[in-house]
């Protein structure tokens, strides 16, 4: 049995970095795959999507391949996305005519398309477009951990006798273990007959153990890439298949060349961009989690340990295969349609004073001032989720909105003593299970982009981040003036700090009454006094 090892490094790993490689490392990687004697290189993708700046590889021409020093002997390869073609406006054969030339004007020898198991019949019919044009054609066939064996062998049956050489499953979500990759792979050999291929995915650090099993059980097409570089956790690494693989390959190649790269330039990337398998990615693989979440929170500073755990707690719950932007940009599934709520803010706050506790080290810093303070004016001191610095006989309610927020801190809310402002009655079930134990003020909360209005019960806003729903509470309460300890700001650069300002601009243009006082040292464009004149 001769093995095939396909390396897709820069295909894959352009997930980090919007497929924007430097021409030298290009050329030197290939230089590096020739020597290891690997039977394909993957170079990139053909999109047909022209929207924002993706580098060469997102597109990977003829034209830019032809301008490289492309090792001869070295077999070149592209990757579709099936869904480019499918929801082509002009249709697939207009699609791929625009991507495509003959097989022998071109530099690439083989095309493999990405698709999912509702997209199959589709992919099938541009493999054998591709085909007829004297490309070698592979599918890739994307998060198929979870499909029922009906659901494989179906679409085993529908490749068998197709244009397709080469069927590809892909452990996309990095669930698999080698047991079920077996399982799978009998399935599949229940009408295909022809070559099987693997693309694993190291969540839970299965993506060797998962590539070997799979030769074992007849598979002769194994990708990896360099270091595991790819979307998420990454991939089975080369530079290891290509020792384990020596075997059943007939060869070793050289793979000094490539350890110098990795030595040179992939580890310093990896530094940069963290790929490689963690906690996090273990349990995305663990609940069937797409990977694109976890490496979105792993880049935003935003995201503590705890939003992490409470995002993957959320979607093992409700659902994460499908990646969404909304999900974690202002969870807008929350709090969607018409707002409601049953508590009044101005029950207890119209006329008074409220101490907006934030979650900055001020609190801690000046908390006898802070506590001496509000034994002495007496104001409405509303802490923000968990803040509990100052003496909680002193903290009339806590304020909490957010569904990452409210999931991560759940267990602590129920143990904390004072009420909890909340949109109670449009959370989720799973997240109000958390908080069934919990005295719940219930002021309600929609969120729509670019508006901000605050009634009785309730508010609309532009995001769903506790501070913009604390003031709009406050103004809804009617408070004589709202003060501030604890908004220190963050570090520069940070992207917080721009969020805080841009929410300070928002009320400001919206309600001639908002101007908060920060207490205590603040980097935010605030009105500013001392706790210390306050006692």
């Amino acid at each position: 049995m001769h093995v095939k090892l396909l390396d897709c490094t820069l295909r894959d790993g352009g997930y980090y970095n919007a497929w924007d490689f430097d021409r030298d490392l290009v050329e030197s990687y290939l230089q590096a795959m020739t020597a290891l004697e690997v039977d394909y290189v993957e170079l990139g993708f053909r999109f047909t999507s022209t929207d924002g700046f993706k580098g060469a590889l997102a597109y990977t021409t003829d034209s830019y391949i032809n301008e490289l020093q492309v090792p001869d002997g070295l077999r070149l390869g592209v990757m579709l996305n099936a869904s480019d073609v499918v929801n082509y406006s002009g249709g697939i054969e207009a699609a791929l005519e625009r991507l495509f030339d003959s097989a022998g004007e071109s530099p690439v020898m083989l095309v493999r398309l990405a698709c999912h198991i509702h997209e199959f019949e589709q992919a099938l019919d541009a493999g054998r477009w591709l085909k007829d044009r004297g490309y070698i054609v592979g599918i890739n066939l994307m998060q198929i951990a979870d499909r029922t064996d009906e659901e494989i062998e179906a679409v085993a049956a529908l490749a068998e006798g197709s244009a397709v050489e080469v069927l590809y499953f892909a452990d996309s979500l990095g669930g698999l273990n080698p047991d079920r990759t077996a399982h799978i792979i009998q399935r599949l050999r229940t009408h295909w007959t022809g070559a099987l291929g693997i693309h694993t995915h190291d969540n839970m650090g299965n993506a060797l153990a998962n590539s070997m099993r799979a030769i074992q059980e007849g598979v002769t097409w194994i990708d990896g890439t360099v270091t595991g570089m790819g979307r998420g956790p990454g991939n089975a690494k080369t530079e290891y298949l290509a020792l384990e693989l020596a075997p059943y390959r007939g060869r070793a190649g050289n793979i000094t060349p490539l350890l110098n790269l990795i030595d040179r330039v992939f580890r310093p990337m990896q530094q940069e961009y963290g790929w490689g398998t963690n906690a996090y990615y273990y349990l995305a693989g663990k609940y069937g989690i797409h990977p694109t979440y976890i490496q979105q929170m792993l880049d935003d500073s935003r995201y503590g340990a705890a939003d992490l755990q409470a995002v993957i707690d959320h979607l093992s719950a409700e659902g994460g295969k499908k990646f969404s932007v909304d999900m974690l940009e202002n969870s807008r599934q929350f709090y969607r349609g018409e707002p409601r709520g049953t508590w009044r803010p101005r029950d207890l706050m119209e006329g008074r004073e409220v101490l907006i506790l934030g979650t900055g080290p001020g609190v801690e810093k000046h908390r006898l001032a802070i506590e001496t303070f509000v034994r002495t004016a007496r104001p409405v001191v509303v802490a923000l989720n968990t803040q509990s610095s100052i003496d909680a006989e002193l903290i009339d309610v806590r304020a909490a909105c957010h569904p990452v927020r409210l999931l991560a801190d759940g267990p602590t809310h129920a143990r904390l003593p004072q009420p909890l402002v909340t949109p109670a009655s449009m959370l989720p079930e799973h997240v109000r299970a958390g908080l069934r134990n919990k005295e719940l003020l219930d002021y309600g909360m929609t969120v729509e982009e670019g508006t901000l209005s605050y009634a009785e019960t309730f508010c609309t806003l532009p995001t769903s981040l506790v501070v913009p729903y604390a003031f709009a509470m406050s103004l809804s309460g009617r408070a004589s003036r709202i003060l501030l300890a604890g908004f220190d700001g963050y570090p520069a650069g940070d992207p917080r700090n721009a969020e805080m300002e841009w929410v300070l601009q928002v009320f400001r243009k919206s309600s001639m009454n908002f101007d908060p006082v920060s207490l205590t040292p603040t980097k935010y464009p605030l009105a500013n006094t001392s706790v210390y004149a306050m006692v």
